[in-house]
């Protein structure tokens, strides 16, 4: 297979790219750049965009054959993080929410309720009650 000469003038890539596939891979890498501004704004973090441009030679390496040139993108934005929770670690090596280390008391109890209301009239002095 010939090489191209090194005095020749590389063609746009730009312009390349905008022609892939009648303009759908410039498309979809458009869409991803904004996907990817968008998610680095909103989540303060970086991401990345990237480019594979894939050149298979003709099969046999016939002379002046066509060419197949692919072109993929990998799109890797920043995404929204869970906060963290508070654990302890039990003797079990098990994650709890409460404290090993704190005895329980075991003295507590659910207050009585009562279905009895009282008004509260805001013209009382209660320094009197």
């Amino acid at each position: 297979m010939s090489n191209p000469q090194q005095s020749a003038e590389p063609a746009e890539f730009a312009a390349f790219l905008v022609q892939h596939l009648g303009g759908r891979a410039h498309e979809q890498i458009s869409q991803e750049m904004h996907r990817l501004l968008g998610a680095v704004a909103e989540h303060g973090k970086k991401g990345s965009l990237t480019i594979t441009v894939t050149v298979e030679p003709p099969k046999g390496h016939v002379d002046g054959g066509p060419v197949a040139i692919g072109i993929e993108s990998a799109l890797k934005a920043p995404k929204a993080s869970a906060p963290p929770a508070i654990y302890f670690v039990d003797g079990d090596g098990n994650a709890t929410r409460n404290d090993p280390r704190q005895t329980s008391a075991g003295i507590f109890r659910t207050a009585d309720g009562t279905a009895e209301f009282r008004a509260v009239d805001a013209t009382t002095d209660y320094k009197d009650a």
